[in-house]
């Protein structure tokens, strides 16, 4: 099975995104806490701003156009749903982020956790700016950042998070925000609220999976069962180190651990939902988006190179 969405308003907004890029002084790069390789788009180390530097990472960015796009400007690392993961994976994150050179800042836009630090960490990424301002005799001017990332990691939940009132519109669906948007945050910050960055081609199948279990793609480019049967295959892999299956055996009262997928979601099928296995699957997909199955994630950091 391939994955591939590319709607037509993300193809629209990148072309907007470049022209914009070249007024902004702060990228905040914002990623799926439950995926962070999945969903990157820039190096992990913010000293890797271009294709050619890319040693640092274990894999290249998702998107490989991103990093020329955005160049040398000041980067901020956001990694949105923290309430998704648990703090045993967010620690495991956190330090493998510190030894690539990369400060990242966990947030939970839903409940506005983590806001009041990222908005002192995009006015201080763009102080150099400013700075050079002075230099010249010119005023200090508000900074400019713009919020870039896969669909539905929740850019525009952020947006009104720092600006403490809805403005821009937010879903828990991918392809809500669909047009470039300027709004200013505070007399500090200007912030570009963007559509999602997505790679015209889908070239990794795993990463493609695991934004359509996280619903970070288009529900029309994938098959349910076919992904939730993933989402079993990638609990069963992580349950050795995050022991993320006990909530699943709880939750629905059948052990998936001696099973393959496939074979789990017909066994619940036959078991809770009258052996309607689409039923079982949607039901499996949104269990595990809600956090009915545990606080897990579905990447962890690669061992930390000395």
């Amino acid at each position: 099975m391939t994955i591939q969405w590319y709607p037509g308003h993300i193809a629209k907004a990148e072309k907007a995104l470049k022209e914009q890029l070249k007024r902004v002084d702060v990228v905040l790069e914002v990623r799926d806490a439950r995926i962070p390789s999945s969903t990157a788009l820039l190096p992990a180390s913010s000293a890797c701003s271009c294709p050619e530097g890319l040693g640092t990472l274990q894999t290249p960015p998702a998107h490989p156009q991103v990093p020329e796009w955005v160049g040398d400007k000041g980067r901020v690392l956001v990694l949105n749903r923290q309430d998704m993961i648990s703090r045993q994976v967010q620690t495991l994150w956190a330090e493998w982020f510190a030894a690539q050179g990369s400060a990242v800042y966990f947030t939970n836009a839903k409940l506005g956790k983590g806001i009041k630090v990222l908005a002192a960490a995009a006015t201080a990424a763009g102080a150099a700016m400013n700075q050079r301002r002075r230099d010249r005799g010119m005023l200090p001017r508000p900074v400019r950042a713009v919020a870039i990332g896969f669909p539905n990691v929740g850019k525009s939940a952020l947006i009104n998070r720092l600006l403490g009132r809805r403005v821009v519109e937010s879903a828990a669906r991918p392809g809500v925000t669909r047009q470039l948007r300027w709004v200013r945050i505070s007399k500090e910050i200007e912030l570009l609220d963007a559509p999602g960055v997505i790679p015209a081609k889908l070239d990794d199948r795993d990463a493609a999976f695991k934004l359509a279990i996280c619903d970070d793609i288009g529900q029309a480019s994938y098959d349910n069962q076919l992904v939730a049967a993933e989402l079993v295959e990638l609990l069963k892999q992580l349950d050795d180190e995050v022991n993320s299956l006990d909530a699943v055996r709880g939750r629905y009262e059948l052990d998936p651990r001696e099973i393959a997928g496939d074979e789990y979601l017909q066994a619940l099928a036959q078991l809770r939902y009258q052996g309607d296995v689409e039923r079982t699957a949607r039901q499996l997909l949104t269990d595990f988006r809600k956090g009915q199955l545990g606080a897990h994630g579905l990447e962890l950091p690669p061992p930390i190179q000395t």
